[in-house]
């Protein structure tokens, strides 16, 4: 079985957020992806079935469970895969499309509700201006992006919460970037997600909405960063992003 290791949403190597992409002739055990994916110990590794006609099989899994939408790790598989691309995924049916060096993924749009969650304890002496959900997600409103930027949160509280999984937002504070954030998710093994795809399916109506614009830049202000555009279209996001291929090779499991 061949495998790679991709950077997504970045331009360069080394810096976006990897993710393992494992291209399978047959459906595989959840337990052995599962297994592999731990041996990876990327926040996302992709498995995709890619005999047979029509749509592609496509599951993600990280160290510690398997996961329902992940946008950087389908980002990755694209860039491997190449063209367009159909997916059948726990999430329904996606599509992708690879070209002109950018990789666009059309997903379901994820408005957050709004809610009255305490994260006090989660996020001790930071304002926050906004609470709500998405489907699996947590999401907070900050005042700026310099308090999205050196957040430090109590990644022992998040854990215990509901999913255990945080998005944190503000205004951007550069130029051609229309929003900053950061995604925690201890609750699914992965303390700081580097970009996080699915995220956007939160931001991108969430900020459509509060800037009246339906293209968007984003930047996710981890340690390594990146670039995801968005395109707010309905019920759908379409999210763009570039990658970069570091490691090919084979499992002999």
């Amino acid at each position: 079985m061949r495998f790679f290791i991709v950077d997504a949403f970045t331009d360069r190597a080394f810096a976006g957020n990897s993710a393992g992409v494992v291209l399978l002739d047959a459906p595989a055990e959840p337990a052995w992806m599962q297994a592999v994916a731990a041996e990876m110990r990327h926040s996302e590794t992709a498995f995709v079935v890619t005999t047979g006609e029509g749509p592609k099989s496509l599951r993600w899994f990280t160290p510690a469970a398997e996961v329902a939408l992940c946008g950087h790790a389908t980002v990755a598989t694209t860039h491997v895969l190449g063209g367009e691309q159909v997916y059948t995924t726990l999430s329904g049916e996606l599509r992708a499309k690879a070209a002109d060096g950018w990789v666009e993924l059309d997903f379901p749009s994820d408005p957050p509700a709004d809610t009255d969650d305490d994260l006090s304890a989660i996020l001790p002496g930071v304002e926050i201006e906004r609470t709500g959900r998405g489907v699996d997600n947590l999401f907070a409103v900050l005042p700026d992006a310099k308090a999205v930027r050196t957040l430090e949160p109590r990644l022992d509280e998040l854990k215990a919460t509901w999913k255990g999984r945080l998005l944190v937002t503000a205004a951007g504070d550069v130029d051609g970037v229309d929003y900053v954030s950061r995604f925690f998710g201890p609750g699914v093994g992965v303390d700081e997600d580097p970009v996080t795809g699915s995220a956007h399916c939160i931001l991108s109506p969430y900020w459509s909405g509060r800037l009246n614009k339906t293209e968007l830049t984003g930047e996710q202000a981890s340690a390594r960063g990146g670039i995801v555009r968005t395109r707010q279209d309905g019920d759908r996001v379409h999210l763009s992003g570039q990658a970069v291929t570091v490691v090919s090779g084979e499992l002999h499991v």
